[in-house]
């Protein structure tokens, strides 16, 4: 073998041992998460109880609060309130849906009205007001 060989060689060998073999990623697709269909009359009621939580005006729904929904409901939306509106609605309800229908049963229990049958934002606020003026000492 001739010196040129021998330095071929010795090269050869010395780039195979500094060849860095980069492996493949593990690629991880996640499904799209699936979201619960819910009633047009909460999702009415998730956005009438965002704009009082907006508003800092959730004293009338304390009032219905049996098993510390409100706090379950509040933190959430404390968590993700960046989001726009339509989507912390559909959110909220896909992991909260349990708290919000706790309420509406304690609002059915006391106030004799039909909460499936008030599927308009300004019927939440006509009630709210109503519920408000019953309270006395009540400012508005």
């Amino acid at each position: 073998m001739t010196e040129e060989e021998k330095n071929t060689n010795t090269n050869e060998e010395e780039n195979d041992e500094l060849k860095v073999v980069m492996p493949e990623p593990n690629r991880v697709v996640m499904t799209p998460e699936v979201f619960k269909e819910q009633p047009d009359y909460l999702k009415v009621f998730a956005n009438f109880y965002i704009a009082q939580f907006d508003q800092r005006d959730l004293e009338i729904m304390n009032l219905y609060d049996t098993d510390h929904n409100v706090v379950d409901i509040n933190h959430y939306l404390m968590v993700n309130i960046h989001f726009p509106r339509k989507t912390l609605i559909k959110n909220v309800l896909q992991y909260h849906d349990y708290n919000f229908k706790s309420i509406l049963e304690e609002i059915k229990k006391d106030e004799d009205i039909d909460p499936e049958s008030m599927t308009t934002y300004e019927s939440w606020a006509d009630w709210y007001e109503a519920r408000r003026k019953k309270i006395p000492g009540s400012l508005s």
